[in-house]
């Protein structure tokens, strides 16, 4: 069977290195642009983009201001929100589309961002808005009049390194598999986080966030910084959530990011947070787009294991203060609810004296009521088990 069909390896690397020659081949087009020129590049994949889904995107702002501004009941507006999943569910798969499409050239053009970085100290382009933004946190970017100067060294990780690396086709080809979802199994050395830069950069073009999840905070941490500046160069902006609180405004805007990254545990605590969240104003993660797993086998696999579970130390006396709060206004309205069934009950007692059916009826009426307000109130219990008084009833 393998000599007739071939392996899976060898249909899988039929089917991509197609793709992987694709981005060798503009490759060279692209190194005869300027910086600048690189730039805008990426600028038009964007607009791309954005174009292909404008139309549904048009139609989700159209329902969501009509939900939110018209006076309407909650079936009306729970229809609106299901027509704008539905949507919501098209551009997903329009973006696909549109993704692969583009796939090439986004890849290529990481691709020669990390030679120019590697092959130049500075790197010079005129400066956006983005740029003085950045440069104003940031020590690898300099402002100088109209022009942004990047430098091919920065910290990461606490270490001060210098950018060497450029894509080789072995790397191009994971970075084809991780964007189609699957699980690119690499050797300690071959450039695991270095792959991930080309499906990452892809897919944060749409606007819609990418997180990349990582085994531990040193590692997160180390990588946004590390593989920052390539994502920075072409407006994409970075964060870690691992450098921020929870629940702070600071990681909220760190998910707002267009690449997020993060340690498993601090994902999926802050999605367990999200979920009992009161109010959309107390929510961190935003709707989740796509993401890459560092080390899956073991976050899937060995860490899935143990579950996530969110505990935190108890207030002295915590619960002890709201029983001692409560008890009184407690007891008051127990006295007053068997105050008012042993009235019931004396009532119901002289009712059933008489002779008359239909004041014996009112009296019956009256012992049901006192068993409703009080089923284990003694007097009552004590007078239902004499003789002849449940017939009656």
């Amino acid at each position: 069977m393998t000599k007739l069909f071939g392996s899976k390896y060898e249909r899988d690397q039929k089917e991509i290195l197609p793709v992987v020659e694709q981005i060798k081949a503009v490759t060279p087009e692209l190194e005869e642009l300027s910086n600048d020129e690189l730039r805008a590049r990426t600028l038009k994949l964007k607009a791309t983009i954005q174009e292909a889904v404008k139309s549904e995107q048009t139609k989700i702002d159209e329902l969501k201001q009509r939900a939110e501004t018209e006076k309407l009941s909650i079936d009306e507006r729970e229809a609106i929100y299901d027509e704008v999943d539905k949507i919501e569910d098209e551009i997903t798969e329009k973006l696909n589309g549109v993704l692969d499409d583009i796939l090439p050239e986004a890849f290529a053009i990481v691709k020669d961002t990390a030679r120019r970085f590697k092959e130049n100290e500075t790197i010079e382009v005129t400066a956006t808005d983005f740029d003085r933004e950045l440069a104003a946190v940031k020590d690898f970017v300099e402002i100088k009049g109209e022009k942004a100067i990047y430098y091919n060294s920065w910290q990461a990780g606490g270490t001060e390194i210098v950018w060497d690396m450029v894509h080789y086709d072995v790397q191009l080809f994971g970075g084809v598999v991780l964007h189609q979802g699957k699980i690119a199994e690499m050797a300690t050395g071959e450039g695991k986080t270095l792959v991930a830069t080309l499906p990452v950069f892809l897919n944060a073009l749409t606007g819609r966030g990418v997180h990349l999840v990582t085994v531990n905070d040193y590692l997160a941490k180390r990588d946004s910084e590390w593989m920052g500046p390539i994502y920075q160069f072409h407006g994409l902006s970075v964060d870690c959530i691992d450098k921020h609180q929870p629940n702070s405004e600071e990681r909220r805007k760190a998910y707002k990011a267009d690449v997020t990254y993060g340690t498993n545990n601090e994902f999926g605590f802050d999605y367990l947070r999200d979920n009992m969240a009161i109010s959309p104003k107390d929510l961190v993660q935003r709707t989740h787009n796509y993401a890459i797993v560092d080390e899956v086998d073991s976050v899937l696999i060995d860490d899935a294991r143990t579950p996530l579970i969110i505990s935190g130390p108890v207030p002295d006396k915590g619960a002890d203060e709201l029983f001692m709060e409560f008890r009184p206004k407690v007891e008051k309205l127990f006295e007053a609810q068997r105050a008012l069934v042993t009235k019931i009950l004396a009532e119901a007692k002289q009712k059933l004296k008489s002779d008359d059916p239909k004041v014996q009826d009112e009296g019956s009426l009256l012992l049901l009521r006192a068993y409703k307000g009080l089923p284990k109130n003694k007097p009552l219990i004590k007078f239902l088990s004499e003789q002849g008084v449940k017939p009656a009833c």
